[in-house]
């Protein structure tokens, strides 16, 4: 019973974290976007995961933006890893949990 109860608080506490990464990541995004928007940077996903492609194609168009950009991109990259490894945890404690209950 008590590695139940335990097992039950892990996977809500992950999820509150899940949650609370989501709203500062978010926050912090937007508040770069913003940035990027007003100086009409454009670039698409590609760039996102791509350095090189970045470097070569949008940094000589905006290069007194290539600090936001830098920015913009580390945190949408921590985001995505952040929450792929909370979803793989909720996952986890939750199948242990099924296995568990039974």
């Amino acid at each position: 019973m008590l590695m139940l109860i335990l097992l039950i608080s892990i996977v809500i506490g992950l999820f509150v974290a899940m949650l609370f990464l989501n709203v500062y990541f978010r926050v912090r995004v937007l508040r770069t976007y913003r940035k990027l928007v007003e100086n009409r940077v454009e670039f698409g996903a590609a760039h996102v995961f791509n350095r090189r492609k970045m470097e070569e194609e949008i940094f000589p168009q905006y290069p007194h933006m290539k600090q936001e950009i830098l920015t913009f991109v580390n945190h949408m990259q921590y985001s995505i890893r952040m929450a792929t490894v909370l979803i793989a945890l909720i996952t986890l404690f939750g199948a242990v949990l099924m296995y568990f209950r039974e």
